[in-house]
This record gives C-alpha cells, sequence and structure tokens, in this order.
C-alpha cells in the first residue's frame, strides 16, 4: 500500500463528501473516475466512499419486490421448507458485506408488510442494523420491542443501540430488557428475569405481531467471537457440544435443538415458546457461512420467512 493509500484509509468517513459522491453516481450516472477526476480524489477512495455510504445506510436502494432476481430459487426453498415467504437477493461482490445488502432486502420487506400498529420484535447484529438503516421512516402507531438483553459496551451491533434505530425510524416506542445478554451466572439470570422490568418486557413477547430475527454462526467467521459477545473457549466448547449457532440467544444443533452448554443458564432472552407464538418470525441472514444455522433455525420453527443471499439460497436447496 502506498503512502497516499495509507492516508486515504486512515481519512474518517465524511459523510458532505460521500453525498456529493453518491449524487453523481447513482442519479447523474457518472462514473467513479469522472467523479474521482472531477473531486481530485483516487478512484479507489471513490469506489470506497460509495461502499461505506451503501453499509451506513446513507444510501438506500430500493427495488421493486413485486418483481425478483432469483424466482426460482424462492420457489424452490418455500416449497422444500414449508415457508410463508421466500426473499432471494443476489450475492454481493468480494468485499461487500453480504449483511448489509440482505438487511437492506429485510428493511425493505418490512417496509412493505410492517402493519401501521404492529408490534416489532427485533434481535442484534449486522444484518438487523442494516435492516434498521433502510426500513422507510414513519410517525407512530407501531412499537419496538427487543427479544434479547444487551451488551456493556456501545456499537453498531449492540442489541440497545439496534432496538433504537427502529424505534427512530418508525416513529416508535421502544421497550428494552434493561439486563446483560449473558448474565455471570445461572443464579443471577434467573434473579434479572424475575426483576420486574425484565419480565415485564419479555412478558410481551407473545404478543408480539412480528419479530425479525439474525442468526449467529459459529463457523471462524463467527461476529459473536469477533465481538467478544463469547470467548475463544465459549465459542470451541459450543462447537463440541453440537452447536452450529444461535438465534435470539438460543443455541441449536444441526437438527434444530436447543443445545446443552453452561452459557445456554446464563442467556437472558424470550424463551422458545415465546418465540414460536410471534405472529410470523422473519430471519434474515446470508453467505453460505450462515447455512447450517438457517437450516437449523428453519427445523426449530423459528423462520416463517427467510431473507437470503443467492449463495446461501443455492447451498440451502441442496439435501443436508
Amino acid at each position: 500500500m502506498g503512502a497516499m493509500d495509507a492516508l486515504e484509509e486512515a481519512d474518517d468517513f465524511d459523510a458532505d463528501v460521500a453525498t456529493r459522491i453518491c449524487w453523481h453516481y447513482y442519479k447523474e450516472g457518472r462514473t467513479q473516475e469522472e467523479i474521482a477526476q472531477s473531486l481530485n480524489l483516487t478512484r479507489k477512495r471513490v469506489n470506497r466512499i460509495i461502499r461505506q455510504a451503501l453499509a451506513s445506510g446513507l444510501v438506500q436502494i430500493t427495488i421493486d419486490s413485486r418483481h425478483s432476481a432469483c424466482p426460482g430459487l424462492e420457489s424452490r426453498l418455500k416449497a422444500r421448507y414449508g415457508l410463508r415467504f421466500v426473499k432471494v437477493v443476489p450475492s454481493p461482490a468480494d468485499g461487500t458485506d453480504v449483511r448489509a445488502v440482505v438487511g437492506a432486502a429485510a428493511g425493505q420487506y418490512l417496509s412493505e408488510t410492517l402493519g401501521p400498529t404492529d408490534s416489532l420484535g427485533i434481535t442484534w447484529g449486522g444484518t438487523i442494523r442494516a435492516a434498521g438503516q433502510n426500513l422507510r421512516r414513519r410517525d407512530g402507531g407501531n412499537t419496538v420491542v427487543s427479544l434479547t438483553g444487551g451488551l456493556a459496551s456501545s456499537g453498531p451491533v449492540n442489541p440497545y443501540d439496534a432496538a433504537a434505530l427502529f424505534a427512530r425510524a418508525l416513529g416508535a416506542p421502544c421497550k428494552y430488557v434493561t439486563a446483560p445478554m449473558i448474565a455471570d451466572s445461572k443464579e443471577l439470570r434467573d434473579a434479572l428475569l424475575r426483576s420486574a422490568p425484565v419480565a415485564d418486557v419479555l412478558g410481551r413477547v407473545r404478543d408480539i405481531d412480528r419479530a425479525l430475527l439474525s442468526a449467529i454462526d459459529l463457523t471462524d467467521q463467527s461476529k459473536a467471537l469477533e465481538y467478544g459477545v463469547i470467548s475463544a473457549e465459549t465459542w470451541r466448547s459450543l462447537q463440541r457440544a453440537g452447536a452450529v449457532g444461535d438465534i435470539a440467544g438460543h443455541y441449536l444443533d444441526a437438527g434444530g435443538k436447543a443445545v446443552r452448554h453452561p452459557i445456554v443458564d446464563r442467556v437472558i432472552a424470550a424463551d422458545l415458546e415465546q418465540l414460536r407464538a410471534i405472529g410470523e418470525l422473519i430471519l434474515a441472514a446470508g453467505g453460505i457461512h450462515k447455512v447450517p444455522i438457517i437450516r437449523a433455525g428453519i427445523a426449530a420453527g423459528l423462520v416463517h420467512v427467510l431473507i437470503t443471499d443467492e449463495a446461501a439460497a443455492r447451498e440451502l436447496a441442496e439435501p443436508s
């Protein structure tokens, strides 16, 4: 990497510059090279800013959902797994986070289908954040309910931040689980579950109209490991216990059964029966590495609507 490239990589994202670049690129149809020359930037930097603008939600791309890029795969998955609805989006180019494109599709789906007074439960993760960034803004009528506890430090994937993002987009009140995602002990978890604030929020879960869920894998690409939600030791022991990932705080094996592991007794989240009672469960997850936990979620009865990318969809369409 040259000195100029290194300097550019260190630059902070500038929303004003990004807005100008994206206007030229998407509205005027100018090439990245033309934009780079007119703004005295490198083409590489222009490309990176466009990708950052998409990932941050500054740019939202809407595609008429009456048309599908992958109708054959959608029909196959719907029939094979008995799902109500499947949306498959083209897999992104190398270097683009699949969570951004799958999340954008999830945000568009909710924008089109969420009723004016529906309550919406959400989990956490990069796909959930991207969905929130791509929601069409509206004012009032909905309620957002967090389905898990939070993380100690703030950040773009924290369940508290995700819930707040959805609440702002929908102009809605938000119900938070005011407890950690993972307690230090079973005794503390049990005490927190009995506490009035936590019991009140989790008690509402059965009455939620819809829930947007993410799938957290336990591969070497796991964001739970990268973000420090679980330790490397716990990650390895979960794999040994047969877990392929978790959905809404529930660690599942390849057949969709809840695994037995010490962490299970410390997780603060809505229980499986509460989740299954929700009217519509939407699982948004993409990437081939997510296929085992997507399959597990379907087998566990946690998916009515699946939103994924083409690469994962092709793998899901094959015999397991």
